[in-house]
Order: structure tokens, then sequence, then C-alpha cells
């Protein structure tokens, strides 16, 4: 993984996990304070910043990740490309382009931002809760996928169409539609009109 100043603070030289932190930040994602990735996650949930990835092949379609089974939160339901959470102090931009690399092995040939969504998002499952002010990127992937087997369980490229029939029947996490909506101008500006996002 790259080294930056944010990343480097969270290594641990020894081996052993360290506690994640989070940005609490306000309503309009100005940074008031950091907590730890589970407490701020627990009901009601602390309001923080996350980051969503839309990647998109050649043809226009987008690439999904079934999350692995192990993960504490939302496991085994589809989702976008990548999301999760900038540390402290390091840029949106950056955390996803690491984390996409992180989660698939793979670094977007183009990302852009997409504007930002704000909500709430109870996992009945969990009983965890998604407070987020969210950081949308969409771009392009040409690299052949290499998923992490401990963060992603799957992988799917499908077309809006594929898509609509894939979410009337499988699982996907709670926050899914909210942010492909939120991104769906950027969606529509990169893969243009014939592909029907």
């Amino acid at each position: 993984m790259p080294t930056t100043p944010a990343t480097a603070t969270h290594s641990s030289s020894n081996g052993t996990a360290e506690a994640i932190m989070l940005e609490l930040v306000d309503e309009s994602g100005t940074t008031i304070g950091t907590a730890e990735k589970l407490a701020a996650h627990q009901a009601p949930g602390q309001l923080h910043r996350a980051f969503s990835v839309f990647l998109f092949d050649e043809q226009g379609r987008l690439l999904l990740q079934r999350r692995a089974l192990g993960k504490y939160h939302s496991p085994g339901v589809w989702s976008n490309t990548c999301c999760g959470h900038p540390y402290p102090g390091e840029a949106p931009f950056a955390a996803a382009a690491r984390r996409t690399y992180e989660e698939l092995g793979v670094s977007p040939s183009l990302l852009a931002a997409a504007g930002t969504v704000r909500y709430n998002h109870p996992d009945p499952a969990s009983g965890l809760v998604e407070q987020e002010f969210n950081h949308l990127f969409v771009g392009m992937v040409q690299e052949r996928v290499r998923p992490d087997a401990d963060e992603v369980g799957e992988t799917a490229f499908v077309t809006a169409e594929e898509l609509a029939g894939r979410h009337a029947t499988a699982p996907f996490s709670a926050w899914f539609m909210t942010v492909l909506d939120a991104a769906r101008p950027a969606i529509r500006e990169l893969t243009g009109p014939a592909a029907g996002w």
C-alpha cells in the first residue's frame, strides 16, 4: 500500500491491528473530531466522512462487489464497486483510490469526483447505523480485477438493465440505491446516454 502522511499513522510496525479512526463531520461536511470505526456505527450512529466509488468498463457496465461473508457490517450483500472511510486527515479522493486497490487489486484509469450525499441508513441485521457524509467518485477500470477474499466475496460487471434485475432478487447494501441515485448525473456523463444509467 502506498504510504502517505495519513496512512503512515495507521500502519503498525509490529503487525498488530490498531484501532481504525474515522473523521466526524457536521452537516456541511466540516471535520469536528474523530471516533473509532465501530463506535461511530453503533446506534444511533455518529455522522462521519465516507466515500463511494462506481467504476465502469469500456462497455459502460458497472463493477459491483459482493461483500465478504466475514465482514462485521453488511456481510454477503452486493454493493457498489468500493466504499469506505478516509483516515483522519486523508483526502477522500486519495482514500477512494487507496481502498479500491486494497479491495480489488486495481487502480482506476480514470477517477473523478461526483458530488456528495448525506444519509442515515440502519442495518437491521447487525443493528449498526450508517450516518454518513459520503463523497462520490465515478471512473473507469481497464485492468483485470484481483479481489482480496477477506474483503470481497464476488464481483460482477452489469449493465443498467442487468442491475435492475439483480437488485430485485439479490440482497444489496442499505446505502446502495442512495449513493447510486446521487451519482447518476456523473455516471451518465461518463458512460453516455446509450448505456442507460
